[in-house]
């Protein structure tokens, strides 16, 4: 198998506190392979010379939806299928070319578009998919005019193609099953309102304790768990009671919900980052001022929630929860967070929690022997000035996924 050999770097490893010099790693086929303090013999690998700068694992994006190409989701009603995956194309290269190594999809994508990142077929980070999102009727996931009476087939436009409805215990869990069926690594559910669904008010309950109790046991019976999109305090309790592994969002979590969260093991997917872009550009993408509204009520929420989820401690990972062109702030996030977190702590949402979120510690946002060989060489030093994580294209000059280079600028 092919090696490579990385030398002359300082080393962004999460699971210490600080930089340290003087190690070499070795990258055989797609993995580490050795991780060294003395020099690594190794005649026939690729030498690479970082040239002192910082060596860090490939980011994750543990809250990002790669086909939700519009920020107002109804226009999705004119993508057909051909242009929704064409696009997702482009924005996984671009989630790639940012650092992003490891995406966790919660809603949309599908295996076709996992099968064509493994196979090689397109350039992307690895994929963690949810399939369809599933809510109630008239709920987050369900975006339908109020004219419109019925369901329409998925295979007709891309906002069907990304969203499920479900009523009553017996529907769920149907659904569920199906999204099994359909390869997820995670199921997506809707447990209160949210800001780009058209009718529900934010604090409204969505899906009952039945409901999600069963949308809890066929995932588990399949090995795999439920993540919740839930703002509002009754809507974490609701999912802590029944079983849910992380909560997406939770802006409005309250001290007392944060320690059951932590007493049940649970993580937190924030995403601050689309609430800003939102807020700044949404208006001009076609979101309507009633969307605008409910943005405007979780907003200020975001930093409040990652300052009681640290207190409580609950795991917070790093996500951003943008649609289409407001993408491109992905790594805004990382300096959104700095006004309650450290460079450091920051990091480790993006690698060390991310990597439990999707259940592969050991395997990414590390860098340990025969974990993925998901690498980055940054110039800079992102735990003086994370910023440079904000400007991938300056300052990302390696990006090494699964051992393949994706971009190196050092040759």
């Amino acid at each position: 198998m092919a090696q490579t050999l990385f030398r002359n770097f300082r080393m962004l490893d999460p699971e210490q506190d600080e930089l340290v010099g003087g190690h070499e790693i070795l990258v055989e086929g797609e993995s580490i392979r050795e991780v060294s303090e003395r020099p690594i013999r190794a005649q026939d690998a690729l030498a690479i010379d970082c040239g002192g700068r910082t060596l860090m694992p490939g980011l994750i994006d543990c809250h990002a939806h790669v086909v939700l190409s519009e920020v107002f989701l109804r226009q999705l009603e004119n993508v057909p299928l051909t242009l929704m995956t064409a696009r997702a194309v482009v924005a996984l290269r671009a989630m790639l070319d940012r650092g992003f190594t490891t995406v966790r999809d919660t809603g949309g994508a599908d295996w076709g578009l996992k099968a064509a990142v493994d196979q090689h077929l397109i350039d992307g980070p690895r994929l963690f998919i949810a399939g369809r999102a599933i809510g109630p009727t008239g709920g987050h996931a369900d975006a339908r005019r109020r004219t419109d009476p019925g369901p329409v087939c998925r295979c007709c436009h891309a906002l069907a193609f990304v969203m499920a409805t479900a009523d009553g215990e017996a529907e769920v869990r149907k659904v569920v099953r199906e999204e099994m069926r359909q390869g997820c690594d995670q199921v997506k559910i809707m447990m209160s309102g949210g800001v780009a669904s058209p009718y529900d008010p934010l604090d409204s309950l969505q899906f009952s304790p039945g409901e999600v109790a069963a949308a809890v046991e066929e995932a588990h019976a399949f090995g795999r768990y439920v993540c919740a999109h839930a703002y509002t305090p009754e809507a974490i309790e609701r999912a802590a009671h029944a079983g849910v592994r992380t909560i997406e969002h939770g802006n409005l979590i309250d001290e007392a919900r944060a320690r059951l969260m932590a007493s049940k093991g649970m993580l937190l997917v924030a995403n601050l980052v689309t609430y800003y872009a939102m807020k700044e550009r949404a208006a001009s993408l076609g979101m309507p001022p009633e969307m605008l509204e409910k943005n405007e009520l979780v907003i200020n929420g975001g930093l409040r929630s990652l300052e009681i989820c640290k207190r409580a401690g609950v795991p917070v990972a790093y996500g951003t929860d943008l649609l289409g062109p407001l993408q491109a702030e992905q790594s805004r996030e990382f300096v959104l967070r700095t006004e309650v977190l450290s460079p450091l702590e920051i990091i480790r949402s993006a690698t060390l929690v991310g990597a439990r979120v999707v259940r592969k510690e050991g395997k990414l946002g590390c860098l340990r022997p025969d974990a993925f060989a998901d690498l980055l060489v940054v110039e800079g030093n992102p735990l003086k000035d994370i910023s440079v994580l904000q400007a991938p294209e300056k300052s990302l000059l390696a990006i090494m996924k699964g051992g393949r280079f994706y971009r190196n600028r050092m040759r």
